[in-house]
């Protein structure tokens, strides 16, 4: 009897462990899963913000909440839509620039009065570290939607290389994201992500082509959209995408060619003719000033 007993609390712990360590490893595989999409979720194809950086931006969010700073106004429209074309730098908010800028601005003003500085150029240099922070984020556009612009080819190639191979649209982004790199690879990851996460193919394309600004892209995301709505092969859109890039890129840059002769006139009138005729009429000048 004792035995009996025994095998059937052994019998017993054995199911619960069993059933423990079974609902153990299907907590960890769904962890693991959630954590493979947050690693996604906090900034595509960039490393997770640095412990510095998030005591920075938290210290600019009481800032900005201290000084009743809130990006809910309409003139910071253009601030968060500008932040947004330049791949949101630092995940700032636009109430979190206005504040940084002040910040950058107060402390120089601080220096400028610490040291022996008269009062105008002080003011120079707090103007000069308010623009600053602009001018950055203008330059941040400038250089991220050319790094786009000429990426984009390459990258439809190699989609469209890809589809005509056999994978789904899904997989040749994944595909493409693997052998890209740069800001296009990274929106393209963030796209793939919002997909994988339930967000329609086509509100995905319509935001990635939000948050880069650049025509190209806009048009390949139309097209791929209407293909999705019209059952038309995206293989075929992607290759007369890509075709049709490339043939606006060399009409954009022969453009420039033809512009380029125009553009030297103005250095050259100004600067080059002026030292010419020094060189030339300076004796002649000089000779008539000692006869006369």
């Amino acid at each position: 009897m004792i035995l009996l007993i025994s095998a059937l609390v052994f019998a017993s712990v054995s199911l619960a462990t069993a059933a423990g360590y079974r609902l153990w490893q299907q907590h960890q595989l769904v962890r693991d899963r959630i954590s493979q999409y947050k690693e996604h979720e906090v900034e595509p194809g960039n490393p997770g913000t640095a412990a510095g950086g998030k005591r920075l931006r938290w210290g600019l969010t009481k800032l900005a909440t201290l000084l009743t700073v809130k990006d809910d106004r309409p003139r910071y429209q253009k601030l968060r839509r500008q932040l947004l074309l330049a791949g949101e730098p630092g995940k700032l908010k636009p109430q979190e620039f206005i504040v940084l800028k002040l910040t950058i601005s107060a402390l120089t003003f601080i220096a400028a009065i610490a040291l022996p500085m008269s009062f105008m150029v002080a003011l120079l240099l707090v103007a000069a570290s308010w623009l600053l922070p602009s001018l950055y984020l203008q330059q941040t556009i400038r250089k991220r939607q050319l790094a786009i612009t000429l990426a984009i080819p390459d990258v439809l190639d190699l989609l469209t290389v890809s589809v005509e191979a056999g994978l789904g649209f899904d997989a040749a982004v994944a595909r493409v994201i693997e052998k890209a790199e740069g800001p296009l690879a990274e929106e393209l990851q963030r796209m793939l992500y919002e997909m994988r996460i339930g967000k329609p193919r086509r509100d995905a394309l319509r935001d990635l082509s939000e948050r880069t600004g650049v025509g190209y892209l806009h048009n390949f995301t139309t097209a791929v959209i209407q293909a999705d709505q019209l059952g038309v092969s995206i293989s075929k859109v992607l290759r007369i995408q890509s075709q049709e890039i490339r043939r606006q890129r060399r009409q954009k840059a022969e453009e420039e060619a033809m512009k380029a002769p125009i553009k030297m006139l103005f250095p050259l009138v100004g600067l080059v003719f002026p030292s010419l005729l020094i060189v030339l009429l300076g004796p002649s000048i000089l000779h008539f000033m000692a006869v006369f």
